[in-house]
C-alpha cells in the first residue's frame, strides 16, 4: 500500500447526531493510507451516530475538544448530519478550531451539513462549494458560490452534498490532504490520542 498520509494527522470533529458514514467512510480512507485520524467532541467521552433519521453506533472520543488545537494536526474534517453541525455552531471554542485550521493555510474537508461550519466560521466567502442543498442559500448570504456537484475542490477546501458524494469525497481529500503533507513536510506537531473503540 502507497501510504500517501503517513505522518500526518488529521481531526474529525463531531458532536452527537452526525451522519456516521460521513465519518467512518473517510476515516477509513484516510486510515487506509497511513495517516492518523482523531475524533474529537466538546465534552464528550462517547458521540452518537446517525443513519439518517435512526440512531446508529456510539463512538469513543479520542480527544475533548478543549484539550487539543489545530496546530497538532494537519487537515480537518467535518462530517454532517443535520443536528451535529448545528449543534457544533452554537459553541464558540468549535467554530474557532475550525477557522484556526484556515488561518494556517490547512485543508478542510466538509460534507452534507458540515459546510454550516464553514459559514459559521466565516470562510465561504468568494468560494466556490457544494453542501447539501438546503445549505444553499446559507451559502449564497455569506458570499459563497455554491454548486450542484458531487465535490469541489478550491483553496485547500473540500466538499460534498451527502453520502452518495463519499467516493469522490475520499478521494479528493486524500489528494489535498496528501498536498497539504509534501508542503508543510510535517512541521511543529506532536503526537496524539490512540486506542479507540466503538460499540
Amino acid at each position: 500500500m502507497a501510504e500517501q498520509l503517513k505522518g500526518i494527522r488529521v481531526a474529525i470533529l463531531v458532536t452527537d447526531g452526525f451522519e456516521q458514514v460521513e465519518m467512518t467512510s473517510p476515516r477509513e480512507a484516510l486510515e487506509a493510507e497511513g495517516a492518523e485520524t482523531d475524533l474529537i467532541a466538546p465534552g464528550k467521552d462517547k458521540v452518537q451516530g446517525m443513519a439518517h433519521d435512526e440512531k446508529g453506533s456510539k463512538f469513543a472520543v479520542d480527544a475533548q475538544l478543549n484539550s487539543v488545537s489545530a496546530a497538532e494536526y494537519d487537515a480537518l474534517v467535518l462530517p454532517g448530519g443535520v443536528g451535529n453541525p448545528d449543534k457544533l455552531r452554537m459553541i464558540p471554542e468549535a467554530v474557532q478550531f475550525v477557522k484556526a485550521f484556515a488561518e494556517a493555510g490547512k485543508p478542510i474537508a466538509a460534507i452534507c451539513h458540515g459546510p454550516w461550519m464553514l459559514v459559521e466560521a466565516g470562510l465561504v466567502k468568494g468560494r466556490r462549494l457544494t453542501s447539501w442543498p438546503s445549505l444553499r442559500t446559507d451559502i449564497g448570504n455569506a458570499g459563497g458560490k455554491w454548486e450542484d456537484s458531487e465535490v469541489v475542490v478550491e483553496q485547500g477546501l473540500v466538499t460534498s452534498r451527502k453520502p452518495d458524494d463519499l467516493p469522490a469525497f475520499n478521494r479528493n481529500i486524500i489528494e489535498q490532504f496528501s498536498a497539504a503533507k509534501r508542503n508543510t513536510a510535517g512541521a511543529g506537531r506532536t503526537s496524539g490520542a490512540s486506542g479507540r473503540t466503538n460499540n
